[in-house]
């Protein structure tokens, strides 16, 4: 697997935006959305950056866009041998992993009634299983170094629920029940482990949703997408540089503190705010 170094690196990062200088920031679901502004954001702050993805051409573009080393590795990630397979030559391309971003993930509506065994297997699949095993794959090198950053991307909906994403909302919560014990078990080690809960966000995901309700009532994009975030209690929709700048606070932090957070990321002003 090659290793790249933007010739648009540059030498006048400062202090701050080298926070991460010489880690390795693993991220699953890297070419698009929230994942891409992850990869770009740890890649500013000085990580190497493995983009693991599906589609090797579709990552181009974020790749261009790093600043520092990286690699792009393939695999679907609900494929276990595959996404071992990936996690493995990322850390030959650019060293242990010291920080994994399990962001990959998909959404599927349907009421309960209508929604088959096969719709859960994929969601439990994608939010919890993948996450599993690329934890799984970078834990035993940060354990004999005692140190590692692990992030799961879950959603406002892991914590809560709505309706028509049973078992979106059922993996969700999963993965931040996975979050929350694992953190425990690898604390003692030099470990944290936690999770970012981000409500409706800029991304092809929320598009797509919107779409649906476009052709399923002839209603107007914007009021498609203003039903949703309305039915959600958001006022507006949260930028997916929102939720990477708050992986890269957890990232920052030693590795002591904080653990099995499940950080909301939600768009609305603090109580009492404006």
């Amino acid at each position: 697997m090659s290793v790249h170094t933007s010739a648009s690196l540059s030498d006048s990062l400062s202090d701050t935006l080298s926070v991460l200088a010489g880690r390795h920031a693993l991220v699953t679901g890297a070419n698009r959305g929230i994942g891409a502004a992850i990869a770009r954001t740890l890649s500013a702050a000085g990580a190497r950056v493995s983009l693991l993805v599906r589609d090797a051409a579709r990552a181009e573009g974020v790749a261009a866009s790093l600043v520092g080393p990286y690699t792009v590795v393939v695999a679907d990630v609900t494929d276990h041998e595959a996404l071992l397979g990936a996690c493995a030559a990322a850390a030959e391309a650019l060293g242990p992993v010291d920080i994994l971003v399990n962001n990959a993930g998909t959404a599927e509506s349907a009421p309960l009634l209508k929604s088959e065994t096969a719709l859960f297997d994929r969601m439990i699949a994608m939010h919890l299983m993948a996450p599993v095993w690329a934890s799984q794959a970078v834990l035993p090198s940060m354990i004999e170094r005692r140190f590692g950053h692990i992030v799961n991307v879950a959603s406002v909906a892991g914590l809560t629920g709505a309706p028509y994403i049973t078992a979106y909302t059922a993996a969700k919560h999963a993965m931040i029940g996975l979050t929350r014990s694992l953190a425990l078990e690898v604390a003692p080690r030099g470990i944290a482990v936690n999770a970012v809960c981000p409500a409706y966000t800029d991304t092809d995901l929320v598009t797509g949703a919107v779409t649906r309700i476009v052709q399923r009532t002839g209603r107007a994009a914007s009021d498609a997408l203003h039903s949703i975030l309305s039915d959600a209690g958001q006022t507006r929709i949260v930028t997916s540089d929102e939720v990477a700048v708050a992986v890269l606070a957890l990232c920052a932090a030693p590795a002591g503190s904080p653990v099995g957070q499940a950080v909301v990321i939600d768009g609305r002003a603090p109580e009492g705010g404006r």
